[in-house]
């Protein structure tokens, strides 16, 4: 078994009701657009009512700021109506510091993984 070093997002956006079906259109786009992610180990949105979660999972921080980028133009359409209630940010330490300053606009709430986890 490997050790666990995923660098792992927790974003949770608050929807409007008449906005729902339109958030998850757009989180089709968003997966769509990270399939080719070569970095990514996981990714998907889960609901329940009007809040939306995204599932994510990378490789390194590299592989976070590289997502970031590649779905900017999306975020922004969604954060025209949806709102980032929280992010987290659970990672090695040695990852979580190369995220402080490019995440620091997004505030998130780190959490430090401590070594000896199991990554299958």
């Amino acid at each position: 078994m490997n050790q666990d070093a995923v660098c792992t997002l927790v974003p949770y956006f608050d929807v409007p009701a008449d906005k729902v079906d339109e958030f998850k259109a757009l989180g089709k786009r968003f997966v769509e657009r990270t399939r080719s992610e070569p970095g990514c180990v996981h990714y998907a949105f889960s609901f329940s009512g009007c809040t939306a979660h995204c599932r994510e999972g990378y490789d390194n921080a590299e592989a976070v700021l590289a997502h970031l980028e590649n779905v900017g133009a999306l975020l922004q359409e969604v954060l025209a109506f949806a709102y980032i209630t929280r992010i987290e940010v659970h990672a090695p330490a040695a990852e979580i510091s190369k995220l402080l300053e490019p995440l620091a606009a997004l505030k998130p709430q780190y959490f430090v993984l401590e070594e000896g986890g199991i990554r299958r």
